[in-house]
């Protein structure tokens, strides 16, 4: 019973499985996880109810581009919150090594109370969402990247591969 426990922590992919090929090459720059950093949202209007936006996400790069990730964060009204995805990544961009876009799909979780409807289709806190992204690479590890929040604002982050 143990072995197979064992065995079973082994195997565990924070993915989803349908997503990983476990035979299928690494990502050409062999970097297999990302951790997200954001000190700054520009947001499209000014209200006095903004507070900084604070984001932390990791996330996980695989064969084919496709991403998965966490993020959690202190939203626009000081509440914490959370950001669940699935994505894809296209490195090389109009020819260009060091540019990438990304698009990441999933579910948002904090926009609560007298803040629940300054997001879409927010029910108990829960809302769908899809976040566009550019990225231009500094070192094969390092990338600044700017994140589209949809009418709400521009997400600026420091990303870094390993």
């Amino acid at each position: 019973m143990a072995a197979a426990m064992a065995s079973a922590r082994a195997d565990w992919q924070p993915c989803p499985a349908v997503l990983s090929q476990s035979d299928a090459p690494a990502p050409a720059s062999d970097a297999q996880w990302e951790l997200l950093l954001s000190p700054y949202t520009h947001h499209w209007s000014y209200s006095p109810q903004h507070r900084p936006v604070i984001l932390g996400a990791l996330e996980r790069h695989m064969a084919g581009g496709h991403l998965c990730g966490l993020a959690l964060f202190r939203n626009s009204f000081g509440q914490p919150a959370t950001y669940v995805y699935l994505g894809q990544e296209w490195q090389g961009l109009l020819g260009q090594p060091k540019l990438s876009a990304k698009i990441s799909a999933g579910l948002i979780y904090g926009y609560r109370n007298q803040y629940q409807d300054k997001i879409p289709f927010n029910n108990y806190g829960v809302a769908p969402a899809i976040i566009p992204s550019l990225s231009y690479a500094f070192t094969p590890h390092d990338s600044g990247q700017m994140m589209l929040l949809g009418t709400a604002g521009v997400l600026f982050a420091y990303g870094h591969r390993f």
